[in-house]
């Protein structure tokens, strides 16, 4: 503990020699000049932050921000709930407006509270820092140090207003400032943890301290702001419940709250929609997180871990696909066929958005003695001439120890992009290698995806008859498409692309199946022969 104390002062002694140079402030304004410039800048919020944060707030603020902080300086008496992705700066935010409003005179007690007095402790040290360090605070405000009350996690300052740091189902009681002014001002900050968040009992002790101990350390004849700041990491989480209350009390007739749920991408920002918003959204801070950014950083996650993170929707799987069954597969000599499926989502008609977060897929599978094996697949982010390679890699895996069918998804809204550009790629590839992969467009007019991937493929997998190839399980293409099946329901926006192309060769295949046994193949699919490349 000692060690760790002595890191975080060393941590923050850097942050305190960053400020100075940051706040660095010119010499030669009288006091008067100073004065009629903190008048004018407290005039409006956004510039008085620029000026006193210049290296926090180094970004143009997006519309939410200008209205976050509106809210809060307009209404001493409120109840704030943000639930702003990760990288919006949530609890920043919260810093400045706060710190404007007790340099201003207008909040006096203000309590920071985290999930432990040591989170809220480092958590609090950044607002001390910059009032004991940030030289144009000093320049414009004093030295706001009052001697014998400037600790780590409680501290006075000469403008009147003290802090202080608590953690979760510690005693607030009683808490007054040394004016004998209760809490005026509560900041929740990072109060849920993950590992909480799985146990009930916890989340109702730490939701029933707040509204009970804690919340009531405030004076009833002065105003209160709350404000909770953290993304929605579960469904039934202390900042969700904290986000229904706000909801509420901003349907009064008289609002006194507000819910603020901001994702990294939206579609509207009025209306959070984690399925839409991962489609088809659009950054909400373009300044500071570019598409490209936005992009590099959620590869490099899985979808549940993103939709938490990013879109505040804790997912962590589907109701329909919670066990996927990996084993042995039978020789592939022993199949009297596979089915190769590649789906090229999305179609030329699908807008840019869509076309980036939709996973091209290749499925290779096959049925014997009444089960379906799941043999391998591609499932990822790729080009066009990739995705047709993908054919001949599988022509590779299986060589010549059974027959291949290979088909690609072609309805009616994929067929110009299926002619312009994947026949020309088909061909090329061909010339390339020598060797002609024939393919079989799937014109079927296929149902809704949902109730197809559900209604096909969710009793074949419950009776354990769906089986992922075992020596394929380190294959992250097939990690993928295990976990798009693990998320896979109707009400959540975790793509479904793999699961899709899985559905489509399955419907082959049993097609395939009972026409072998009744020696016609070729009905219901001559048709799709003179497409045939």
């Amino acid at each position: 503990m000692a060690e760790s104390n002595k890191q975080i002062k060393e941590i923050f002694d850097d942050y305190r020699r960053l400020l100075m140079a940051e706040t660095e402030v010119s010499g030669g304004m009288s006091h008067g000049n100073v004065l009629k410039h903190r008048g004018e800048l407290e005039k409006d919020i956004e510039a008085w932050v620029k000026f006193f944060f210049p290296g926090s707030a180094k970004y143009p603020f997006a519309p939410f921000h200008k209205r976050f902080f509106k809210r809060i300086i307009n209404n001493p008496e409120w109840y704030e709930t943000v639930s702003w992705s990760r990288e919006l700066s949530k609890s920043t935010c919260a810093m400045f407006v706060i710190l404007y409003l007790a340099l201003t005179g207008r909040k006096k007690n203000i309590l920071l509270i985290s999930n432990s007095y040591d989170n809220a402790e480092r958590l609090l040290e950044p607002w001390r820092a910059h009032l004991d360090t940030n030289q144009r605070i000093q320049l414009y405000y004093g030295d706001q140090r009052m001697v014998g009350h400037w600790e780590m996690g409680e501290f006075r300052t000469q403008t009147g207003a003290t802090f202080r740091a608590c953690g979760a189902l510690q005693s607030p009681r009683g808490t007054k400032s040394v004016d004998d002014i209760r809490p005026d001002c509560i900041v929740m900050d990072d109060f849920d943890t993950d590992e909480e968040c799985r146990n009930r009992e916890i989340i109702d002790a730490k939701w029933n301290w707040f509204e009970q101990a804690l919340f009531f350390t405030r004076s009833w004849s002065e105003k209160l702001l709350t404000v909770w700041t953290g993304n929605i990491i579960a469904k039934d989480c202390c900042i969700t419940r904290a986000g229904k209350r706000a909801q509420e009390l901003a349907e009064r007739e008289k609002p006194l709250g507000n819910w603020d749920v901001v994702n990294i991408r939206m579609v509207n920002i009025n209306r959070p929609d984690p399925k839409n918003d991962f489609q088809y959204g659009t950054s909400v801070w373009p300044q500071k997180n570019t598409e490209e950014r936005i992009d590099e950083v959620l590869a490099q996650v899985g979808t549940s871990a993103a939709q938490k993170e990013s879109f505040n929707n804790p997912v962590s799987e589907g109701l329909y696909f919670k066990e996927i069954k990996w084993g042995a597969i039978p020789p592939l000599d022993k199949f009297p066929f596979l089915v190769s499926y590649g789906d090229p989502a999305p179609s030329n008609t699908v807008s840019r958005k869509a076309a980036k977060n939709s996973f091209k897929s290749n499925v290779l599978l096959g049925i014997h003695d009444g089960k379906l094996y799941i043999v391998t697949c591609y499932l990822d982010h790729v080009v066009n001439e990739e995705f047709v390679t993908w054919y001949y890699y599988m022509r590779d895996y299986v060589k010549s120890k059974t027959t291949i069918y290979n088909f690609i998804e072609n309805n009616k809204l994929q067929d110009p992009f299926y002619e312009q550009v994947f026949k020309p790629l088909f061909h090329k590839k061909a010339t390339e290698t020598g060797y002609i992969i024939s393919i079989s467009p799937d014109e079927r007019r296929k149902p809704d995806k949902f109730s197809r991937i559900e209604g096909n493929l969710e009793p074949v997998n419950r009776q354990g008859k769906m089986i992922f190839n075992i020596a394929e399980k380190d294959n992250p293409h097939m990690e993928r498409l295990r976990e798009q099946f693990e998320l896979f329901d109707d009400g959540l926006p975790a793509p479904a692309d793999g699961p899709d192309a899985v559905e489509g060769a399955y419907f082959i295949a049993q097609k395939k199946m009972s026409s072998l046994a009744a020696g016609s193949w070729t009905v219901g699919y001559r048709r799709t022969n003179s497409k045939r490349y």
